[in-house]
């Protein structure tokens, strides 16, 4: 990366201009080289997600105290053996007398990433459901996993690690992160397998994660190059695979080289502004007309003072000194050179011509839709 063109951007302005531009303005071929695995991903090739509902106990007190948290530990002591009367189960979801926050009705949430077998295991992650303050120093019991289709993938149980806390008294209250979400890593033991059908057919769809005419052309270019004539463009985002003969018995080794495969991708032209945070991001194909841009200011100052006014010689009688109030105005004008930007302009000339009008992040939103609605910037302008 050029570093002259960074020292014309002052970090007051929070702006974080992604310039792309070497030498005049272009990037040499061979650092912009990226694997194909790195860019696609592979058809059917899915993590599947699934959710439970658990109870959590343990906790110091802070756990919940709503008629759900007892309705779930009647249903929970049922399912162990311990048996309720009607009345008693209706007394027990209305009476806060029967204590629960030392528990926590949770949802439970997990990852299933593809191929995995049964008795391995994955993360889980815990958040309360009811009105429990912290989780810390809870344990989950036993929660089933499903799928969407209603099946059991998985089982989570165990000591759950929470990165934040809660403390708080009868005036003041202390907190750090989100204590009432946790994490139980290796929780989940795994108990149907998830299998998968790539290449059992005798062919691979690679996924673009940035779809694009260009980018699917030139990664089926490159893989035709290794693999002669395996690779067809479906679409923006489609490139079908047809496994060689040589890798019908070992799809997995085929997917594997292919990925190791580099290519160019093609760069769309995009300038991104988040006004909130203040961060700018511009693509290295951003380019600008021959265009004329003034950015000027009025800063106005303002102070309140305060006088003492005294009465005068010969004043009636009950005159007292008195506080004015006096307030000072002044408005500066902000002078700012006007600005050409020539023609088919590079990402570090505009980073300079930005800095020079000394623009902030909120005026950099304004000074990009008017360029775009003059049709003066050839790229596509996202606001977040």
């Amino acid at each position: 990366m050029n570093t002259s063109i960074w020292q014309f951007i002052p970090a007051r302005l929070l702006l974080a201009l992604l310039v792309l531009a070497m030498g005049q303005g272009t990037l040499r071929a061979a650092d912009t080289r990226v694997r194909i695995k790195d860019i696609t991903s592979i058809e059917g090739d899915r993590i599947n997600q699934l959710k439970g509902m658990g109870l959590v106990t343990g906790l110091a007190g802070t756990g919940g105290k709503t008629p759900l948290t007892r309705t779930v530990l009647m249903h929970f002591l049922q399912r162990n053996g311990i048996r309720y009367t009607e009345q008693l189960r209706e007394a027990l979801r209305n009476d806060t007398r029967d204590r629960t926050d030392n528990l926590s009705v949770v949802s439970v949430i997990a990852d299933l990433p593809p191929g995995r077998r049964e008795g391995e295991t994955i993360d889980v992650i815990v958040s309360t459901i009811d009105d429990a303050e912290s989780l810390q120093g809870g344990v989950l019991l036993f929660t089933p996993l499903t799928a969407v289709t209603g099946e059991v993938y998985a089982v989570a149980q165990g000591p759950l690690t929470v990165g934040g806390f809660s403390f708080s008294g009868d005036a003041a209250t202390v907190q750090k992160n989100h204590p009432t979400t946790g994490r139980i890593p290796n929780g989940a033991t795994i108990e149907l397998a998830t299998c998968s059908d790539v290449g059992r057919n005798g062919r691979v769809g690679l996924l673009l994660r940035h779809p694009g005419y260009e980018t699917a052309r030139r990664i089926t270019v490159a893989i035709n190059e290794v693999f002669a004539d395996v690779a067809t463009q479906i679409s923006t985002s489609i490139v079908d695979l047809q496994i060689p003969l040589d890798y019908q018995l070992d799809p997995n080794g085929f997917i594997g080289r292919v990925g190791e495969i580099h290519v160019i991708p093609d760069v769309p032209a995009v300038v991104v502004i988040n006004e909130r945070t203040g961060t700018v991001i511009i693509g290295e194909n951003v380019k600008l007309s021959q265009v004329l841009i003034t950015h000027a200011n009025l800063a106005i100052m303002t102070s309140e003072n305060q006088i003492a006014s005294q009465p005068l010689p010969f004043a009636p009688r009950g005159a007292e000194t008195e506080l004015l109030d006096r307030t000072q105005l002044e408005v500066v004008e902000e002078e700012h050179p006007v600005t050409i930007i020539p023609e088919q302009a590079t990402v570090g000339d505009l980073a300079q011509a930005l800095n020079a009008l000394g623009v902030t992040p909120r005026d950099l939103s304004s000074i990009f839709q008017m360029l775009k609605e003059s049709g003066n910037l050839h790229a596509e302008l996202q606001i977040k």
